[in-house]
């Protein structure tokens, strides 16, 4: 049996996992903290705008067992917030423990605490990933989703400083680029200012430390939206975040709240002096991260040069998916790449040539047109998701953008990807 390795458990590493262990690999996912999801533990956000035709074609292509357990362990459905429609919130608390469920349910085997450090190679092709706790874990295809957030100097040198964020750079050791280990030169992608690197783009707030009055509205609506009076509002941070699609003036002149469980403060970071100044907020304290106060952690430091079927380039058994693909935000978006990757993968790993999404499809059009745009100056300095900013726009554009789901599928069907990644090719 081959032997596919994923290196990162995030939402994209669990989906590539996932995608690999049903086209027959052995699979061993690779974790360096105690939890699965990564970011996804403080996200929570699914289906907003273009995310939901994302979705769907997904499950179209029967890629949609992870979607299919964030919709099954939502806090709330089909909510509105500035500039988003149609969003699912899900459980941040009940996610993890559901989808690492999954992937044991399905062989595979899930190791914690367990962070590669570096590679083996012969030419051009790595033999091993060796751990921190000296292990060597051969594969004959591996998987890089280790993101592209820390290690800690990063946050200093590019931000604000040590957030001490969900990352956990301190407790679990800093990401490690296993591309860059294997000798490939990375990418780095910039903010509008042309500053390396993006903070992550909302933090999180005890629910219990605000007012009755907001958190009656979060636990019934989902969204709680508080005007900021005049001399507290900092529209300059929207330019710093990552997630470029809440970079609204809405956000800058309120305090957008959203429920998925904790309750998720939209902004990279607000000083709690000003935050507790605002009506509801006397109390405030953050949960993640804790110097929610001051800044963020930092991301997009390394980038994989990649082709659009997620092979990384100069390596030839590794690919990439979620962040290390190029400069894509989102849960949905880390599982569309994880799932092509994990596919391919796999097809490698069995001898069979790899896969392209097509092109009429929104999945596929933002493979490679976000390829397109992160190999040119401009294009780096973007950032690129389904529910949002430059691609969203794109994608109305184009016409990729519905909510209709029986358009969706026979738009999958005429693309011939109806449950693609269901069918067996051995």
């Amino acid at each position: 049996m081959a032997k596919a390795v994923v290196i990162g458990g995030g939402w994209s590493g669990c989906a590539a996992a996932l995608a690999s262990a049903k086209m027959g690999c052995d699979v061993i996912l690779l974790e360096r903290t105690d939890m699965l999801l990564g970011t996804g533990l403080v996200g929570g956000i699914m289906r907003n705008n273009g995310r939901f035709t994302a979705t769907e074609e997904m499950i179209a292509m029967g890629g949609g067992e992870l979607f299919e357990i964030a919709d099954s362990v939502a806090r709330h459905k089909n909510i509105e917030f500035p500039g988003h429609k149609h969003a699912t919130l899900y459980d941040v608390a009940k996610i993890e423990p559901a989808v690492k469920k999954l992937l044991i349910d399905r062989g595979i085997d899930v190791r914690l605490i367990t962070r590669a450090k570096d590679v083996k190679m012969n030419g051009n092709r790595i033999v091993s990933v060796l751990t921190d706790e000296g292990d060597e874990i051969e594969g004959d295809i591996f998987i890089e989703t280790t993101g592209t957030a820390g290690p800690m100097g990063n946050c200093s040198k590019y931000g604000n400083g040590c957030a001490m964020c969900i990352i956990r750079c301190p407790s679990y050791g800093p990401r490690v680029s296993i591309a860059a280990k294997a000798g490939v030169k990375e990418l780095m992608a910039k903010k509008s200012d042309g500053s390396v690197g993006a903070m992550s783009g909302s933090c999180k707030l005890l629910k219990e430390s605000l007012s009755d009055d907001i958190v009656e509205k979060l636990n019934t609506r989902g969204v709680a939206v508080i005007p900021i009076p005049q001399e507290l509002q900092k529209a300059d941070a929207l330019s710093q975040k990552a997630c470029q699609q809440y970079a609204l003036k809405e956000f800058a002149e309120n305090v957008i709240l959203l429920d998925t469980g904790h309750a998720k403060l939209m902004s990279p970071y607000y000083p709690l002096d000003k935050l507790r100044r605002i009506p509801g907020f006397e109390n405030a304290r953050y949960e993640d991260p804790y110097a929610g106060n001051l800044g963020n952690s930092m991301r997009y430091f390394s980038i994989s040069p990649r082709n659009n079927k997620l092979q990384t380039e100069g390596v030839d058994n590794l690919l990439c998916a979620g962040e290390k693909a190029g400069p894509l935000v989102g849960h949905t978006e880390a599982i569309v790449t994880g799932t092509l990757a994990g596919y391919n993968a796999a097809r490698l790993a069995f001898g069979k040539e790899p896969v392209e999404i097509p092109v009429e499809l929104a999945v596929g059009d933002a493979i490679s047109h976000v390829r397109e745009q992160m190999n040119t100056p401009e294009g780096i300095a973007k950032k690129y998701t389904f529910s949002g900013s430059v691609y969203f726009e794109r994608m109305k554009e184009k016409g990729l953008y519905t909510t209709d789901i029986n358009e969706i599928k026979k738009r999958v069907e005429k693309a011939g990807m109806t449950n693609f990644f269901e069918k067996k090719f051995i």
